[in-house]
């Protein structure tokens, strides 16, 4: 575990504006910087990053947050990875909390097995493109299949020459130990020999998300019957084969950019379909697709396109896969390709433009597909029909989404000719439950519209106030201001009115008395616990860092947190100045925005408290009504009385 000391010097030395810039192109906007959005294909920048705040936001995606949530945006790093990307760039030693020898002896033989992986890919690769004979097997295989010198440096291609033990030689020679070469799997151990695993092969580095090689696929060149034609490093405890996918590292950017991932079979498939523009694609590498493998993909994206071989081998084994890919909540699409074709030979022929317009024409709904595929072996057989149908209720089975099942209802309903009603009662009874004889009610909720057609959005206005509270305490929390202060009093007639007293406080105390006078407790769990932390920070610490609360905030709060404070950064954006619009600042009149913001609270309560005596004062006994009713009576007058200060405050 990476100790605080470290977290606290990488965020004291990382500034948002340098990091961020190595992946976005940035200008320079007033005391901010503006660029366009690496999530999103846009022509106007909506991309802002606040070198003040330390903070950054996405305004065409939503997305915001310090320079570790940009990281794990947009190089998926975990928070580990982020901060120690940042400590390197920035010349910062990592240091680890105390751990047992037992965890510090693991730790250093995954370390050991990492630098072990790296030399071996370095190697391959030097071996390909600097000896005579990796240039006159290796390399021209590869030129052979097609790929260019910037493709076979960026996927890191290589070659083992064909002798007993050249690489584990060299590596030991190196001084790295046998022990780790024999746990990679790179060397074979027989007594006192040593082999290479992978001799006489071409090499396929397998990376990580994050860039680290974990192992390697390799592809024989010579016709021997009795070798596999692809070998892949064996299970250690850096190398998963069903946690990992080949061309993730490559591809996690495209994925999330274009919000979709193509999945293809092999090696080959990925790397020309990169080189011909398309990058948001992966492979399980010849393996079975497993749901750790999707759950990856899950990360960076709701849709899979499954790209199928011609033959129907390989469309059968991948349509085993897409049951699993529905069980973890995944939109899939198959796309199969002209007989004789595989993705790798259709990627090679045709242009970037050709193999996207084929994707998008040929890409259909997994039912469609599977119903196609399918009725050609059922034919006119009314048995196998019947099979085919509880084949796909079986897929339909495993979506967890209630909405999406019945879609797919109904789309098997119209292709397969078969009524709602049946398959519904076989889905109830896949599910164990009692089955259904009819399909539930199609109902239309309720809804209000406008006179224009549109649904009218109802707003949740005690969201708004308790987010507007944040904002004042974040923005303007340690500044001093004159408040107008209203005291309750009953005048000679017995009625209800306030006068006014002036009193000069911080903002944050302002809220914290009168949030606590009135026992007001937040309603949304997240401004509650932002509210919390905030207030804790002004009472303890004399000078309040923005900065600094934000990089300590758990990432489900800073996220909100960020949105609140770029908020104003969107006038910047559109640069209104220019156009002679005048954005009101605020800072002129925050204590009356302070008042206001409580006034408007506060009648919100009251108001809710009427409605609630409202509903109770219908139930209730003769006598408790007339208790109520006065109560009622009192929360008007107080609400009118809050009403007509607002109007002055406003």
């Amino acid at each position: 575990m990476i100790s605080k000391n470290t977290i606290d010097r990488v965020f004291e030395a990382a500034r948002v504006e340098e990091v961020l810039g190595d992946f976005v192109n940035l200008k320079k906007s007033g005391s901010n910087f503006k660029g366009l959005s690496p999530f999103s294909d846009e022509r106007t920048p909506s991309f802002m990053v606040s070198p003040v705040k330390q903070i950054w936001k996405d305004f065409s995606s939503g997305k915001g947050g310090n320079v570790v949530a940009f990281l794990m945006e947009h190089e998926h790093f975990t928070y580990p990875e982020a901060i120690k990307y940042l400590a390197k760039k920035y010349n910062i030693e990592v240091e680890e909390t105390e751990q047992s020898q037992e965890q510090k002896e693991q730790a250093d033989e995954r370390e050991s097995m990492y630098l072990v992986s790296e030399f071996a890919a370095k190697y391959f690769r030097d071996t390909l493109l600097r000896t005579e004979l990796g240039k006159a097997i290796g390399l021209s295989y590869f030129k052979e299949r097609g790929f260019t010198d910037e493709t076979i440096e960026k996927f890191g291609l290589g070659y083992c020459l064909d002798e007993w033990d050249a690489f584990t030689s060299e590596a030991i020679r190196k001084g790295y130990k046998l022990e780790f070469l024999e746990k990679t799997g790179l060397s074979i151990v027989k007594g006192e020999k040593q082999f290479d695993r992978f001799k006489g092969r071409v090499m396929f580095p397998i990376q990580s998300m994050s860039g680290r090689v974990l192992g390697f696929g390799g592809r024989i060149l010579t016709s021997d019957k009795k070798a596999a034609k692809y070998l892949n490093s064996p299970e250690s405890s850096i190398y998963h084969k069903s946690k990992v996918l080949y061309g993730i590292y490559h591809a996690k950017q495209a994925i999330a950019k274009e919000d979709n991932c193509f999945l293809v079979e092999g090696y080959t498939d990925v790397i020309q379909f990169n080189q011909a523009g398309i990058e948001n694609v992966v492979s399980s590498s010849g393996t079975a697709l497993t749901p750790e493998q999707i759950r990856l993909i899950n990360r960076l994206t709701k849709n899979i396109t499954v790209l199928f071989d011609s033959d129907a081998a390989g469309q059968r084994a991948s349509l085993r896969g897409i049951d699993l890919i529905l069980e973890q909540g995944m939109n899939v699409k198959v796309c199969a390709f002209p007989d004789g074709e595989d993705p790798d030979s259709f990627a090679k022929k045709h242009s970037e433009e050709d193999i996207r317009l084929y994707l998008k024409n040929n890409s259909k709904d997994f039912i469609e597909y599977k119903a196609s595929l399918l009725m050609e072996e059922a034919q006119n057989d009314p048995v196998k029909k019947a099979s085919l149908i509880r084949d796909m209720v079986g897929s339909i089975s495993k979506i967890p989404d209630h909405i999406q099942q019945e879609i797919y209802v109904q789309e098997t309903s119209r292709i397969m000719d078969i009524s709602e009603e049946v398959i519904f009662s076989t889905l109830a009874q896949m599910a164990g439950g009692a089955a259904k004889k009819s399909a539930p009610k199609k109902t239309k909720s309720f809804e209000v519209v406008r006179e224009d057609g549109a649904p009218r959005t109802k707003v949740d206005e005690l969201y708004v106030l308790e987010r507007k509270i944040i904002s004042l305490l974040l923005l303007y929390g340690p500044m001093e201001d004159e408040f107008e202060d209203m005291v309750l009093k009953i005048n000679d007639k017995g009625e209800m009115e306030l006068e006014p007293e002036i009193q000069k406080a911080r903002v944050f105390e302002k809220v914290f008395l009168d949030l606590q006078e009135d026992e007001v407790a937040f309603a949304n769990e997240n401004f509650r616990k932002i509210y919390q932390q905030v207030i804790s920070k002004f009472q303890e610490e004399e000078q309040f860092s923005l900065e600094t609360f934000i990089n300590e905030m758990p990432a489900e709060n800073s996220s909100e947190v960020t949105n609140i404070l770029m908020e104003e950064e969107q006038y910047v954006l559109h640069d209104w100045e220019r156009m002679e619009i005048f954005v009101k600042d605020k800072k002129a009149g925050i204590g009356r925005l302070v008042n206001e913001t409580i006034l408007s609270l506060r009648r919100y309560l009251v108001n809710q408290k009427i409605n609630e005596l409202n509903q109770e004062v219908k139930q209730a006994p003769a006598e408790r009504a007339q208790e109520i009713l006065q109560d009622i009576m009192d929360y008007l007058s107080l609400k009118r009385v809050l009403s007509n200060k607002l109007n002055r405050v406003m």
